[in-house]
């Protein structure tokens, strides 16, 4: 299946069912821990006030769109920053993110850490891939070109856009 195939079988489907396009394959993703749930939602939050703090004109979104990868593949990230102008309200896909996140689940860890990383940074626009483990409570920051560092506390900043973050607002209360 292609991207363009993928998107008009979402487009058509009556309940909203979590899927990413991998390979040309839909797959469905697994149902999520409220722990889970609740780590996006502080992932999401944090972004979104490091971009008003910085006065950047940049979006946080949660997860629901996607970022096409290939010709065969579309991932849904669990929340992403994308700066400039907005693709229209109808649209599913984000085409130009610089800050990509995932949240580790048992379920897709090694996708996330493998596939998922090699994927994103195809992106030209990709500039820092976070991925964010709720049981050790850690956040790994891949910047592009970069050693990756493991982070437990305090701050840091991606660049660009511009956001300083700390550790401990994305992780949220424990």
């Amino acid at each position: 299946m292609t991207v363009e195939e993928y998107l008009a079988w979402c487009d058509n489907q009556s309940e909203r069912q979590r899927t990413e396009l991998i390979n040309g394959q839909i797959v469905t993703m697994p149902s999520e821990r409220l722990m889970h749930t609740k780590m996006k939602a502080s992932v999401y939050l944090a972004l979104r006030e490091a971009i008003a703090a910085a006065g950047l004109p940049c979006t946080a979104l949660p997860d629901g769109p996607g970022v096409r990868i290939d010709d065969h593949t579309v991932y849904e990230p669990d929340a992403l920053v994308f700066c400039g102008s907005a693709p229209p309200p109808t649209s599913m896909l984000i085409p130009n993110p610089v800050v990509l996140v995932e949240v580790l689940s048992p379920t897709t860890s090694h996708h996330d850490t493998s596939a998922k990383l090699i994927g994103y940074f195809k992106l030209p626009s990709a500039a820092h891939y976070l991925v964010i483990d709720p049981d050790a409570r850690t956040v790994t920051h891949h910047g592009r070109n970069k050693m990756p560092m493991v982070l437990s506390t305090g701050s840091f900043r991606l660049d660009p856009p511009g956001l300083d973050l700390k550790v401990e607002d994305l992780l949220g209360a424990a």
